[in-house]
């Protein structure tokens, strides 16, 4: 997350940047899309929240869903997609699980693989969420866009 509330002044980017050799406008501008993408970010765990789920475990329920030829990936491989450390995957799956949005079976070669899939309720929540998280996305990068920012 990005703290900050009010960005810096023009001058206090400028006094920072020029003694270090950097570009201020490429500072503004860094900052200003780090304060829009925090936004952007409460707004979503908001969204989520309203819908009884929070961002990683919708990312978690895309991941699943987003394999074309597949129906389910193993725990290791959702982990590999996503910038989150194990066990805190292990943990969401099994809120997910407890949620009755995501089963968990074994691999046929190999007992110790367990695979995710999406349940019936985990497909209609994803049908219900996902509508509202684009548009989301869509107003809130046309009003960014809107700032020339």
């Amino acid at each position: 997350m990005f703290f900050l509330k009010d960005l810096p002044t023009r001058q206090m980017v400028e006094g920072y940047a020029l003694s270090h050799g950097v570009d201020p406008s490429t500072i503004e501008d860094a900052l200003s899309m780090m304060r829009r993408a925090s936004l952007l970010i409460r707004k979503l765990e908001t969204y989520f929240s309203g819908h009884d789920l929070s961002q990683l475990r919708f990312l978690i329920m895309i991941v699943i869903d987003r394999e074309p030829n597949r129906d389910s990936l193993t725990i290791g491989e959702i982990t590999e997609r996503l910038d989150v450390k194990g066990p805190v995957i292990t943990r969401t799956i099994k809120v997910l699980v407890d949620d009755g949005l995501v089963a968990i079976g074994r691999d046929e070669d190999d007992q110790r693989t367990r695979h995710a899939s999406l349940t019936p309720a985990g497909k209609a929540k994803l049908a219900d969420v996902i509508p509202g998280y684009l548009q989301l996305i869509e107003f809130e990068m046309a009003a960014g866009l809107g700032e020339g920012a």
